[in-house]
């Protein structure tokens, strides 16, 4: 980074620690710490690798009174290319982490860079929103599923994080009912679609008329469709930082909880491949 960043707090490059450890196991430290410019100052014996990796960080900030190699080490652990087989994984750290440098105006992207974006609002102004968002989807009685992700952590920058975790729960109930692997709409297409057998893993009726074989493609049209509008924007960096407004996240995590009730009463029907 050209700039010289402000030394994060100790909590913080705990936080950061914790978040990371997951991404190497204690052979590949090593290799990470000389590509993002840190010196292991102990031996790795005896350490959990998340206190290897605050050992390292807190060392090169302590001499440098700068958080540059925290940044460094951020992107040397997500870089991209080490987790081609494991999008989810990739997405899931990106925003614990993100939240946590929201407070500093960064945002880590899915390119592996760094982008500048509107400093996150406090705590208290964060609680506030997921009380407002949470009493209104309950007025609506929305799945339970979806009020868990009206939580203030996932409201510190905007209401974006809070949507895109609760789309990710209709992949976990997908992959729960199916039996199946996969993620977002690929998954939803491979759970729901009558294929070339014309029977699904999982169905909303008995399938028995074109009327009802009919609802069975366009629900599952219907989950493509809310992955590839709202989960799948992870892949262009900019919608990030999109302007998503309170009534815009209402309408969406009421659409996932549609798709959740579908869910819960879809049949099994056996196919095995």
């Amino acid at each position: 980074m050209a700039h010289r960043e402000p030394p994060f707090s100790e909590a913080d490059l705990m936080a950061i620690a914790k978040c990371v450890d997951s991404t190497a196991t204690h052979s590949e430290l090593g290799s990470l710490f000389r590509d993002a410019g840190l010196v292991e100052t102990a031996g790795p014996s005896g350490f959990s690798k998340w206190k290897r990796i605050y050992n390292a960080l807190a060392h090169a900030q302590n001499s440098t009174q700068t958080g540059n190699f925290a940044m460094k080490f951020i992107q040397t652990a997500l870089a991209p290319k080490r987790f081609v087989h494991n999008a989810a994984e990739f997405d899931d750290l990106r925003a614990r982490l993100n939240h946590l440098l929201a407070f500093r105006g960064w945002q880590f992207f899915e390119n592996g860079k760094f982008g500048r974006v509107a400093q996150a609002s406090t705590i208290g102004e964060a609680r506030a929103r997921a009380d407002r968002l949470r009493t209104e989807l309950e007025r609506r009685k929305v799945h339970t599923d979806v009020l868990n992700f009206c939580r203030a952590e996932l409201l510190q920058e905007n209401y974006f994080h809070a949507v895109l975790e609760a789309t990710k729960s209709v992949s976990e109930k997908l992959r729960a009912k199916s039996g199946l692997t996969g993620d977002a709409g690929e998954l939803a297409m491979k759970a729901l679609s009558l294929g070339q057998a014309g029977m699904p893993f999982l169905a909303f009726n008995s399938l028995r008329t074109e009327t009802e074989k009919t609802e069975q493609s366009g629900l599952m049209n219907l989950f493509i469709g809310m992955f590839g509008a709202f989960r799948n924007v992870t892949a262009h960096g900019p919608k990030l930082t999109w302007n998503m407004t309170e009534q815009d996240a209402l309408d969406l995590m009421t659409l996932v909880s549609r798709l959740h009730r579908r869910l819960d009463a879809a049949i099994q029907t056996g196919r095995k491949s």
